[in-house]
């Protein structure tokens, strides 16, 4: 099964961010983003890339469902 993961942006370099979710840091793509993010904001992060871009409200409660239904080793 293939998920996109709700992320906040910790870094931005060029197209790249890095994007952490519970310590788990991963770098993501934003080339396909439509709409300008920067750091702090959230985003959707599917097989390396951002497929967009969330409010924070919504992305924790996302994450939120998401942990109870995933175990941790789901999440990473």
């Amino acid at each position: 099964m293939c998920l996109g993961v709700p992320m906040k942006i910790v870094s931005r370099d060029g197209d790249t961010v890095v994007a952490e979710v519970d310590g788990v840091q991963r770098e993501a793509s934003i080339m396909l983003l439509n709409e300008e993010v920067a750091v702090g904001d959230y985003i959707i992060v599917h097989a390396g890339f951002a497929i967009s871009r969330l409010d924070e409200e919504y992305a924790e409660e996302t994450l939120s469902l998401m942990r109870e239904v995933f175990s941790e080793e789901d999440m990473a």
